[in-house]
């Protein structure tokens, strides 16, 4: 058996999985702001599973600057969390190997691995802020995407602010005052698709992708829009 752990900025999703990839048991609850808070809930969350021993584990999390040689998240996009040795103190817990990834690698890869007939797959998540990543031939560019919509600039009302800062799953519904998941306005979406589009052609233009993957809680309801974005 193994342990599945989904760090948001909003929420965590905790999940044993068998040897055959099938989810046995889950948990969901609210990511706390601080650290230390976050592993006493995880350990309170996994307690309720009918699971105690576990081979293996893997997180993903939205980390924007990440020690992957030593398993130390630096700093996170959206949670306060700085220089934490999440690796060492998950493997503790857990008493089992952990592999600890950027959230947006991980999806990639499996969404990579789900298109057998794309070599190249660009993934872009929109959910409380915006990440993107690389796989090439089923394998994680490790040098691409951790920053996520962070770290890339556009001008947005005569300033240059960060895509995730008014294009992202937070800030259509900090601009909206409801979740993407409510919002059923085509003129809404194609606003909102108008603030995506920056930086879905800055990625196309750099990474050159055979296809691209949309994921994300706010992803998830692109469609809405009633037309191809890219195209606005």
């Amino acid at each position: 058996m193994y342990i599945c752990i989904d760090i948001g900025g909003t929420k965590t999703l905790v999940a044993a999985v068998t040897n055959e990839g099938v989810i046995s048991e889950s948990v969901k609850f609210p990511t706390p702001k601080d650290y230390d808070d976050f592993l006493r809930e995880l350990g309170i969350a996994v307690d309720g599973f009918k699971t105690k021993d576990f081979r293996a584990g893997t997180v993903g999390m939205p980390v924007t600057i990440f020690d992957r040689r030593r398993g130390i998240g630096v700093s996170f996009s959206n949670l306060p969390w700085r220089k934490v040795p999440i690796q060492r103190d998950l493997e503790k817990l857990f008493a089992c190997p952990m592999l600890v990834e950027n959230d947006a690698k991980l999806a990639a890869l499996s969404e990579s691995m789900l298109i057998k007939d794309y070599h190249k797959v660009l993934y872009i998540t929109i959910s409380t802020g915006i990440g993107e990543a690389l796989v090439v031939n089923n394998e994680i560019i490790t040098a691409i995407g951790d920053g996520g919509g962070r770290t890339m600039l556009f001008e947005y009302k005569g300033k240059m602010t960060p895509w995730e800062d008014f294009a992202g799953g937070r800030a259509i519904a900090n601009t909206y005052g409801k979740p993407a998941s409510e919002i059923h306005d085509p003129a809404i979406w194609k606003k909102i698709s108008r603030n995506l589009t920056p930086g879905f052609l800055q990625l196309i233009a750099v990474l050159q992708p055979e296809v691209i993957v949309v994921g994300g809680g706010a992803g998830h309801y692109l469609a809405r829009s009633k037309t191809h974005f890219l195209q606005i």
